[in-house]
C-alpha cells in the first residue's frame, strides 16, 4: 500500500482512474496489467481497485493485431489507417471471473452507435435507411458500412445523398454505400424507389425507417395530403408494404422505425374513441406543426407493433425506437423558432460526432513507451 500513497492515489476521485505516473497495458493473449512508470514495475492488479481485467471480445471491424520485430504487438486501425501499441478493446474491459452484465449496464446514454457495433462483422447484410445524409440517419449509416453491411442511403437529394457517400468512403476506401433518390412527400417517388431496389436482385436485412420532418408550415404533398403525416408516416408505411414480400424472403430480417417519445402528448381518436382521420391529415385552419409531428409519431409506433405482430412469425420482426430527447441533430432546421431553441438547448444535448480518444503506448515489459499515431498507406486494407 505504500506504492498507492507514493503514487498519490489516494487523491483520484474514481476507483477506475489511474494515478500519476501508471499506464493500462494488455498481453498478447488479451490480460491487462498496469506499468508503474515511477518506479518501473508492472502488476496484475489495478494500482486502486486490486481488480485483475481483461480485454473483452473480438477487435473493432477494420482492426488488426500485429507484432513488430522486437516481439511487441501494436495494432492496425485500417479505417482511419494508424497504426498504435495501445489495444482498442481496453474500453471494454472485463472483470476476472465477472458476472455478465445486462445490455442495459453494458450500453448508456453516453454509449456511441460505434461502440454498440464494437466487435460485429455485418458483411453480407444489406440494409436501407431513408434520411441518410444527415443527423441520426447518416451517424447509423455510417457505422452500418463501416463493420461490413451494404448500406443504401435513402435521400430526397441525391447529390446530398451522394455527398454522404463521399465522406463515408473517405472514413474507408472499401465501405459498401449507394445513394438512391427516395421522396417519401411522393408515393410515386416511393414506388419507384421500391421498384428500383427489387431490379439489383439484392436481399433486405434491415430496413430503418428514419427520415422526418419537423415544425415545418402547413402545405400538401403532390398526393393531397398534410406533408408531415405524408413523410414521418405514410410514406414509410407504403415504403414496408412495398418492399414486405424482399423482407421475408430475406428472413431474418428487420424493419426499425425511429420514433419518438413526443407520441404520448397526442391522440388521433376523437371523442368517442374512434380514429379520427381529420386529425391525421389536417386542413390549414386545424394545423399546428409540433402536434402534427406528435401525431405522426404516434402512427409510427402503433404502426411498428401493428406490423411486428403480422410478419414476427414469417422471420421479419419490427421495433420502434426513441432516439432520445438530448440529442442535436438538424431536425429543427425548418423553423427558426426551433432552430433557436435548439440552439440554446445545445449545451447539454449529445453530439452527433461525440468520441472518445486515449493516447497510444507501449506494451508488454516495461519500457516508456514510443507512441504511434502517424498513418501508413500499406496498412490500409481492410
Amino acid at each position: 500500500m505504500a506504492a498507492l500513497k507514493y503514487a498519490g492515489l489516494e487523491d483520484t476521485d474514481s476507483e477506475e482512474e489511474l494515478p500519476p505516473g501508471w499506464e493500462e497495458r494488455t498481453t498478447k493473449d488479451g490480460w491487462v496489467y498496469y506499468a508503474n512508470h515511477l518506479e518501473e514495475k508492472t502488476q496484475w492488479e489495478h494500482p486502486k481497485s486490486g481488480k485483475r481485467k481483461r480485454v473483452a471480445g473480438d477487435l473493432p471491424y477494420g482492426w488488426e493485431q500485429e507484432t513488430d520485430e522486437n516481439g511487441q504487438v501494436y495494432f492496425v486501425d485500417h479505417i482511419n489507417k494508424r497504426t498504435t501499441y495501445l489495444d482498442p478493446r481496453l474500453a471494454f474491459t472485463v472483470e476476472d471471473n465477472p458476472v455478465k452484465p445486462t445490455t442495459r449496464q453494458k450500453y448508456d446514454g453516453n454509449s456511441t452507435a460505434m461502440e454498440i457495433l464494437q466487435g460485429r462483422d455485418l458483411s453480407g447484410k444489406v440494409v436501407i435507411i431513408t434520411g441518410a445524409n444527415s443527423g441520426i440517419g447518416f451517424e447509423t449509416a455510417k457505422s452500418l458500412a463501416l463493420h461490413g453491411a451494404c448500406v443504401i442511403l435513402a435521400c430526397r437529394s441525391l447529390a446530398r445523398g451522394e455527398d454522404a457517400v463521399q465522406r463515408i468512403l473517405g472514413e474507408w476506401h472499401k465501405a459498401k454505400v449507394e445513394a438512391m433518390t427516395l421522396d417519401l412527400a411522393s408515393l410515386q417517388s416511393v414506388q419507384h424507389f421500391a421498384e428500383e431496389f427489387k431490379s439489383k436482385n439484392l436481399p433486405l436485412h434491415i430496413l430503418i425507417c428514419n427520415a422526418a420532418v419537423f415544425g415545418v408550415p402547413w402545405s400538401l404533398t403532390e398526393d393531397g395530403l398534410e406533408s408531415t403525416f405524408q413523410v414521418n408516416h405514410l410514406g414509410h408505411f407504403y415504403l414496408v408494404q412495398l418492399l414486405e414480400d424482399v423482407l421475408r424472403q430475406s428472413s431474418p430480417a428487420r424493419v426499425v422505425v425511429v420514433s419518438s417519445e413526443s407520441h404520448r402528448f397526442t391522440e388521433i381518436n376523437d371523442s368517442s374513441g374512434k380514429l379520427d382521420f381529420s386529425l391525421l391529415s389536417p386542413s390549414k385552419k386545424e394545423y399546428w406543426a409540433m402536434l402534427a409531428y406528435n401525431r405522426s409519431k404516434l402512427c409510427n409506433i402503433l404502426f411498428s407493433n401493428e406490423l411486428n405482430r403480422r410478419l414476427s412469425a414469417h422471420g421479419v420482426t419490427s421495433n420502434a425506437v426513441h432516439p432520445g430527447n438530448m440529442i442535436y441533430s438538424s431536425i429543427h432546421r425548418s423553423w427558426w423558432v426551433y432552430t433557436l431553441l435548439f440552439t440554446l438547448a445545445r449545451p447539454f444535448t449529445k453530439s452527433m460526432t461525440e468520441c472518445r480518444g486515449v493516447p497510444s503506448s507501449d506494451p508488454g515489459h516495461y519500457k516508456q513507451g514510443e507512441k504511434m499515431t502517424g498513418t501508413n498507406a500499406s496498412c490500409c486494407t481492410g
